[in-house]
């Protein structure tokens, strides 16, 4: 057996024992609205990983600090030395009503090299490598699954060597450590550029994708039929069951329909019986915006695009993935591209979601 072939084997086994994990363990909080979480992720320098989450809609709270090791309590400059056994790391609380693990794992891969057994960028050391500190067995299990798919993408030549371990202990650092790209900003942006940062996410994550851009107005009202425009541009809703792709089973990607970014895929898409096509991920979370949506008397989270401003729909927390999540999309906000067209397209750069799976229906 090909190790493409186990890693795919892997892969469903992960999404078995992860789905039975959440269901069997009782003290997991991620299908409770309200209820917080906590992911600890090292990716090198802490200052680099602090501002990318903070930023990021869900995300409750960001500390920089540092994890594991076998010193109560470390300074920064013990850390430093390389000799305490932690490393520089940052601890998020969010809510997973609003960002699940999966997808801050999703964010997290984006922030580093995680094929660099040595360190991070110009940051030498064991203090300054990747972990995934998972906090419970769905966790783990979800850090596992997510490394396995980054490594079946073929975005990297070299092995992935970022660790999967136990969480044990997390110490802030002081005060004057945090939150540093908002203390120091010229600094900041001084030092993620010298270290090579900036660059090796543009050359890995950037430079593979088209640009989309949002239309001016007067085009879209002659791009998009009238129901695509009142949904993508007025926060309308079309009708369940009555609308493009709510049954479709066909692979492929679904993009936004005012500027082309992709945003879902068919490998996530499920019938929920609600009558609109309903996701458990998207793609990229960093691509959506999520917030709090009060209208017409109900508490739901709106789900939009980040380029386009696109209403796509909204998020629940009764999906049957891993995390729990139902993202409810209008078929009028999204263009479905077909897996033998996405190349031709200028999808290609996706069509690894695909890779070793046999020919058939989506789902």
């Amino acid at each position: 057996m090909n190790k493409r072939k186990r890693n795919w084997i892997t892969i469903l086994a992960l999404l078995i024992i992860s789905t039975y994990n959440i269901n069997a363990h009782n003290n997991t909080t991620m299908k409770k609205t309200g209820n917080l979480e906590v992911a600890t992720l090292a990716g090198g320098c802490y200052w680099c990983m602090d501002a990318p989450f903070e930023k990021t809609p869900g995300v409750i709270k960001v500390i920089s600090g540092f994890a594991g090791g076998h010193i109560k309590n470390p300074t920064y400059q013990e850390v430093a030395t390389g000799k305490t056994g932690a490393v520089e790391a940052v601890q998020i609380t969010f809510n997973p009503t609003v960002i699940s693990f999966s997808e801050i794992l999703n964010i997290f891969w984006r922030q580093f090299n995680p094929t660099d057994a040595g360190g991070s960028f110009y940051d030498r050391g064991s203090q300054y490598k990747s972990v995934i500190f998972y906090h419970n067995k769905t966790q783990k299990d979800l850090a596992e699954l997510s490394k396995t798919k980054l490594e079946l993408s073929g975005k990297f030549s070299k092995p992935i060597v970022t660790k999967i371990e136990k969480f044990t202990t997390f110490y802030p650092a002081s005060s004057d450590q945090q939150h540093y790209y908002k203390k120091n900003p010229i600094h900041y942006d001084q030092y993620r550029k010298a270290s090579g940062r900036d660059q090796y996410i543009q050359k890995v994550w950037e430079n593979d994708a088209k640009t989309y851009k949002k239309p001016k107005q007067e085009i879209l009202k002659k791009k998009l039929t009238p129901l695509q425009y009142q949904v993508t541009q007025n926060n309308a809703t079309e009708r369940p069951f009555k609308n493009d792709y709510w049954n479709n089973k066909q692979e492929g990607i679904y993009v936004d329909v005012v500027t082309g970014e992709p945003l879902f895929s068919s490998n996530d898409k499920f019938d929920s019986d609600c009558g609109w096509p309903s996701f458990t991920r998207p793609l990229n979370p960093g691509e959506l915006i999520k917030k709090e949506d009060s209208s017409f008397g109900m508490h739901r989270v709106e789900v939009r695009s980040k380029i386009g401003n696109s209403h796509l729909g909204h998020v629940f927390d009764d999906g049957p993935g891993p995390d729990h999540l139902r993202y409810c999309i209008n078929s009028a906000s999204v263009k479905f591209i077909p897996v033998q067209d996405m190349k031709k397209e200028g999808y290609g750069a996706y069509l690894y979601l695909f890779k070793g799976k046999k020919k058939g229906n989506a789902n």
